[in-house]
């Protein structure tokens, strides 16, 4: 039962890896059966494996081949475009709620901090948080026959959302695959980022057709590494081995792994103490306790807690294991998650940000692996 289990499933991945080999293809389309032919190929829209596939009719009245010679077009203009960004960067991750966007934005924080021209384009069309995240909410863009103007954060940070787009930041974006491409291809085509050091992309999660569309169009333009942001339990580190391997299929280059939320990392002065047989706050007599016997301990002591467990050796060992970069753990901080909802970067000394030295370590880390020696 488990031999005709293993075959079963080595089946499924052969198949799945046909599947996306078949779709990366510039000549099949995102939405294509397994089996295409190509849209150039004379059996287009003719052959058995077209058989029940959304394009079938466009194929065949050649159509489709039209609009895939048009997409060759886009990813020209698209490299024209991005021309002058010296490099581009993915913000990717298997799993929802990791702290991906707050990477991606701190991460621009910090480039632009070391005085680098950044630009952070984020199409996580359904959940853009970005601009929250940087404290626009509210700006627009404006638009010109040259093109979109980003929002500029800083003299030498500017971002592209579309929560900018939006009559009110709360509206559900409810779209379909073609039109989110159409958006990203907008995004990445008609945004007049000029000269950057670094354009930063903030992916949505998973492996889907908005990840496929920024590397489609961005094939000619290139994509210089991503960076992938993970949880230390299985259940994340399950969806970001699925990750690394859309990396690796689609020729990404992966310029590492940080392991976010690794462990709770609290100063005394900032947590209670409960009895928990009588739920009575026990705070001030804990902290008289230790004033009183140990000093030394009150004025340096902190709190440090496993909250999601590391059950199979975290990110590290993956890393280890699958010969990718391991760039550092943060912790769990709420002062990082106070930056975020204020807009703010984690570097600044007002917000006096505990965990600033690991989010740091990941930014240089970033920057030595992107061949960055200026």
């Amino acid at each position: 039962m488990g031999v005709d289990r293993g075959r079963a499933r080595r089946a499924r991945e052969r198949v799945a890896r046909v599947d996306l080999a078949v779709r990366m293809r510039e000549d099949v389309p995102a939405n294509a059966n397994a089996s295409c032919v190509g849209v150039g190929d004379e059996a287009a829209g003719k052959a058995k494996g077209c058989e029940g596939c959304p394009n079938q009719a466009a194929c065949a009245s050649g159509a489709a081949k039209k609009a895939s010679e048009e997409g060759d077009v886009d990813a020209l203009r698209v490299a024209e475009r991005l021309r002058e960004v010296k490099r581009k960067i993915l913000v990717l991750s298997g799993k929802g709620g990791v702290g991906k966007s707050t990477f991606a934005a701190q991460l621009a924080f910090g480039l632009a901090r070391d005085g680098r021209d950044v630009g952070l384009l984020d199409v996580d069309i359904c959940g853009p948080s970005v601009p929250l995240m940087l404290g626009e909410v509210g700006s627009e863009v404006h638009k010109s026959n040259s093109g979109w103007s980003p929002v500029y954060v800083e003299e030498n940070l500017a971002v592209m959302s579309i929560g900018f787009l939006l009559p009110n930041p709360d509206d559900a974006v409810i779209w379909r695959g073609p039109r989110k491409n159409g958006l990203i291809k907008q995004f990445l085509g008609d945004t007049e980022w000029g000269a950057l050091d670094y354009l930063i992309v903030d992916a949505p999660p998973g492996t889907s057709d908005e990840h496929l569309s920024v590397v489609q169009y961005m094939k000619e333009a290139g994509v210089d590494g991503a960076l992938i942001v993970t949880t230390p339990q299985e259940v994340a580190m399950a969806d970001v081995r699925k990750e690394l391997n859309f990396c690796k299929k689609t020729g990404i280059k992966v310029l590492g792994v940080v392991e976010n939320m690794s462990g709770l990392r609290l100063a005394l002065d900032a947590v209670s103490f409960v009895n928990e047989s009588s739920g009575a706050d026990e705070t001030a007599r804990v902290r008289e306790l230790l004033a009183t016997h140990a000093p030394d301990l009150a004025e340096s002591l902190g709190i440090h807690a496993e909250v999601f467990a590391p059950s199979k050796g975290g990110a590290e060992a993956m890393c280890a294991q699958l010969g990718v970069p391991f760039l550092g753990r943060v912790p769990l901080d709420p002062t990082i998650a106070r930056a975020a909802e204020q807009g703010k970067s984690v570097f600044d000394p007002e917000l006096r940000v505990a965990s600033v030295s690991a989010v740091d370590a990941v930014v240089r880390g970033v920057v030595v692996a992107a061949g960055d020696t200026a």
